[in-house]
């Protein structure tokens, strides 16, 4: 099962997390992401913290989208290392979160 949600988004979701000046930017933008894009966010962040396996990334989706009880940015901006659990998850998953990077910093 591949993401439903850009991993541009991801990537950028990971540059604002590591500044905590840009905490109600982050907040906003998960915030105005679509449910997929959300739940997807979620089970990356769950993959990359070794929660769920690569493998199991369809499983870590349906138990975003089933266990989802607090508004999605309320949760992941509470996670300890969320930037690192995103990169991890995204790189566990078979994308270069350096290439990616290159591109946003190329805008």
């Amino acid at each position: 099962m591949e993401p439903e949600i850009s991993i541009k988004k991801v990537v950028q979701i990971i540059f604002q997390s590591r500044e905590t000046s840009r905490a109600k930017e982050l907040h906003a933008f998960i915030d105005a992401l679509n449910e997929d894009e959300q739940a997807h966010l979620t089970a990356i962040a769950w993959v990359g913290r070794g929660a769920f396996e690569p493998e199991d990334y369809g499983a870590a989706v349906q138990t975003a989208y089933t266990e989802a009880t607090t508004p999605t940015a309320d949760y992941l901006m509470g996670m300890p290392h969320l930037g690192e659990n995103l990169e991890s998850g995204l790189e566990a998953l078979g994308y270069d979160v350096g290439e990616v990077e290159e591109d946003f910093f190329d805008r």
